[in-house]
């Protein structure tokens, strides 16, 4: 085997996973079953093997920590802080991923021991530099809202523009004119609509939309 006159770093992967779930901005956290930070809740990820690219590191640990597989998935940015692993120097590839709360099918495996939806004001003291991860990606997504398709991908397969519209308010944590709101997302030209409606109690009948490029993020500036 080859030895290298300098030390050469360990590298890991991180996942940040919103969903929508009861009208609020989740994350999805898992509790760690091992050494460091033991019992502490973290963001999934793990060390990339050195045969495996990021993104097939950080697929795979997202897989075996929560059983998830299939979700959209963006690189988000490096962290390297020296001391943000008390085991060895260890740089991060963060990635953030969006999923709906239709494709939701957890469950805890590997070095976790268990796995949970948190609201952004329900969870404190994160393992490693997690919390600084998240606040990043927070704002990643809120900044893409404007200019992409992003929030898309919080939608299940057939949806209305009110819900679609909620999901935009909830991340954005402020109201948005529906007027308004309907003329932008149409003229986008990204949504169709199915032919069916929703009928949820006593509201009037509202019509189906779904995505013209389902899975897709596209620049819509």
């Amino acid at each position: 085997m080859y030895s290298y006159d300098y030390p050469h770093p360990a590298v890991t992967t991180d996942v940040v996973i919103f969903s929508i779930r009861d009208n609020q901005l989740k994350l999805l956290l898992i509790k760690r079953g091992g050494n460091p930070y033991q019992g502490k809740w973290a963001l999934p990820g793990g060390f990339v093997n050195p045969d495996e690219s990021l993104d097939d590191g950080a697929r795979r640990e997202l897989r075996e920590e929560t059983g998830l597989s299939g979700v959209f998935l963006e690189q988000l940015y490096t962290f390297g802080n020296p001391e943000r692993d008390p085991r060895e120097r260890v740089i991060t590839v963060a990635y953030y991923a969006l999923i709906s709360s239709d494709q939701i099918s957890l469950c805890a495996a590997t070095d976790a021991e268990a796995v949970g939806w948190f609201a952004m004001d329900e969870f404190s003291e994160l393992a490693f530099d997690h919390e600084k991860i998240v606040a990043m990606a927070h704002e990643r997504l809120a900044a893409k809202l404007d200019y992409s398709t992003l929030a898309f991908q919080f939608m299940p397969s057939e949806f209305t523009l009110t819900a679609l519209q909620s999901v935009y308010e909830i991340i954005l944590q402020e109201e948005i004119d529906k007027r308004n709101f309907r003329k932008w997302v149409l003229a986008l030209e990204k949504i169709e609509e199915t032919g069916e409606q929703s009928r949820e109690g006593a509201h009037r009948p509202a019509k189906l939309y779904r995505q013209i490029k389902p899975g897709k993020v596209e620049i819509i500036k």
